[in-house]
């Protein structure tokens, strides 16, 4: 019978496993200090200053009141030297999470609005990608997404600069914020285009709406992932489909907890979701203002759903397989993972 690890032992071997992160936001990845550093310079944000009420002001009521508060840290981050410091936060969390490779969320018509130029961001990004890879051997790849809330006008636009910038590293192209009342297939013209320029098409969907936004994402955006994508669980056909089309989730289980989607861990569908055959990531989203941790969403679902070793590592592999990481290095990083021994010490089940 396939080991189940617990207790130091599961830690152990998940802290070792080489892993990719597939969803996670830029300006939702912002430590706890870097904001409050941001938020001391920048206190007409009406970001608090102080460690506890900033604790208190991660606590969300709802989705809504989430978006609400994310795009008051996104109006701290106003030059070149501010997305610098976020990715290479990033990238240093990530490195202690052993990730190799992240494909992280921008959303550079935020930053524009809240008149940021187009020089800083993409300066910040570029040599923010470059210290990652040299200070902590962490390969970064860009998404750029469109606040679906700001509509067309934010689609057209950020397809506008993604194409006429293509800084280096940016894979794709996504479509974030509120889905309630923002239909996915306004933005398909957007998407089509993006998809011919040779960007991926990884629109979140499914995460506060049902199957329908799904469905949509796929036929309307050609999704070749879907961002969370928590209510397929509820349509038997669209897990088949999913599966049978080998379309991977980008599941970020302490998100929807946190935002009020699902009510617990255990009562996350991502048991469903594998069982139906469905390929799986698991991923951070906002990791500090969720108290997430790439390490410790592995182990929560290990731990919830009894997931034995090998169901661990296909987790891992499965992230690097359906990332947009080169080849070559995707050869190299799965055999790292094929590689990773049990613990010598803990115990079974």
């Amino acid at each position: 019978m396939p080991e189940i690890l617990t207790g130091q032992a599961l830690r152990a071997y998940v802290r070792a496993l080489p892993k990719a992160e597939l969803h996670v936001h830029l300006v939702g990845s912002a430590s706890l200090p870097t904001v409050l550093e941001l938020a001391r310079r920048r206190p007409a944000a009406g970001v608090p200053t102080e460690a506890a009420e900033l604790a208190a002001f991660f606590t969300f009521r709802d989705f809504a009141h989430f978006l609400k508060v994310y795009l008051a840290v996104t109006s701290l981050v106003r030059d070149r030297h501010d997305v610098h410091t976020l990715v290479t936060g990033l990238a240093a969390d990530l490195a202690a999470q052993n990730a190799r490779y992240a494909e992280v969320t921008a959303t550079p018509y935020n930053h524009l609005l809240d008149g940021m130029s187009a020089d800083d961001l993409l300066t910040g990004l570029e040599t923010g990608r470059a210290a990652a890879a040299a200070d902590h051997g962490v390969e970064l790849a860009w998404c750029f997404d469109i606040p679906g809330e700001k509509g067309v006008k934010a689609g057209r636009e950020t397809l506008t600069f993604a194409l006429r910038e293509r800084p280096e590293g940016l894979v794709s192209f996504g479509l974030g914020g509120p889905e309630i009342g923002v239909g996915r297939a306004q933005f398909e013209p957007f998407f089509t285009a993006a998809r011919e320029s040779g960007l991926h098409s990884v629109p979140h969907a499914g995460e506060t709406t049902g199957p329908a936004t799904i469905w949509s994402a796929i036929h309307d955006l050609g999704a070749e992932r879907i961002g969370h994508g928590t209510s397929c669980a509820g349509d038997p056909a669209l897990l088949e489909y999913l599966a049978a089309h080998r379309i991977p989730l980008e599941v970020c289980p302490t998100s929807n907890v946190r935002t009020g989607q699902v009510g617990s861990i255990g009562a996350h569908p991502v048991r469903r979701m594998l069982d139906h055959g469905v390929v799986v990531t698991i991923n951070t989203d906002d990791p500090p203002m969720f108290g997430a941790t790439l390490n410790g969403e592995y182990l929560a679902v290990a731990e919830t759903l009894g997931l034995t070793v090998p169901e661990i590592a296909r987790l891992a592999r499965s992230a690097v397989e359906v990332s947009f990481l080169a080849r070559e290095r995707k050869t190299a990083l799965l055999k790292e993972i094929n590689e990773i021994t049990l613990p010598t010490t803990g115990d079974f089940a």
